[in-house]
């Protein structure tokens, strides 16, 4: 009986990954940047809220519409790179062969097994072996605008829900502490989750996403604090 090939990748979970974790974590350590920021400047609670809110939805706008415009660019960049090789291929089949030929062979297959294995694949469908060996571009791996758009808006919502969790279950006196102590425990697990999706180590991530949003969060709130002693 063969054996069932259960070896798991993480290639194809890289693009949503990508999108989902730096919306996340842009919308906890932003929006709570912001409320403490405010809240450090003597705000009321409610200016605190709704200041919170705003930024969560600013924030996931800018994030839908950054991730598009990004993606989109890529996207164009692939569909163009495409076109340009299927008018090669319609020029110059033989030409083609030999450049995948020897693609094969600098990555260390026989020549004649190099020859062989490109003649099947182009046989089999051309422009996608030239755009998977040549041009690295996979199904897989592939732009998507509208999905990385939407993923990043969502994910960037989620994230700066839950300072805002935080603020609306406590009081003005306790805000401070509390969203900062909260969030940086979101973000922590938010590190360590995305390492371990990713295949990295997970103390790692935890402590590097944690570092630098209790340091943006720190510097927001100074800078709260130093403009509500002047205003």
């Amino acid at each position: 009986m063969t054996a069932r090939h259960s070896e798991r990748h993480r290639t194809d979970r890289i693009a949503w990954l990508r999108a989902a974790v730096l919306g996340a974590n842009d919308g906890i350590v932003s929006t709570a940047s912001l409320v403490l920021g405010v809240a450090a400047a003597n705000a009321s609670h409610g200016n605190v809220m709704v200041a919170g809110i705003a930024g969560l939805v600013a924030g996931a706008m800018s994030m839908a519409a950054g991730e598009y415009v990004s993606v989109r660019s890529q996207a164009d960049s692939e569909k163009a790179a495409l076109d340009l090789e299927r008018a090669e291929l319609a020029a110059d089949d033989h030409g083609e062969r030999r450049e995948l030929t020897a693609i094969y062979v600098g990555r260390g297959v026989e020549p004649a097994l190099a020859r062989q294995v490109a003649e099947q694949l182009m046989a089999h469908d051309a422009l996608g072996a030239h755009a998977r060996d040549e041009l690295g571009i996979s199904t897989e791996l592939s732009a998507r605008p509208i999905l990385a758009a939407l993923t990043s808006a969502a994910s960037f919502a989620v994230g700066a829900a839950l300072p805002l969790l935080a603020v609306a279950m406590v009081s003005a006196s306790a805000l401070i502490p509390v969203v900062a102590v909260a969030s940086l425990v979101f973000l922590a697990i938010l590190g360590g989750l995305a390492a371990r999706v990713g295949g990295a180590n997970v103390t790692t991530g935890a402590v590097r996403v944690t570092f630098w949003g209790a340091l943006a969060m720190g510097l927001t709130a100074l800078v709260g604090a130093l403009f509500g002693t002047v205003v």
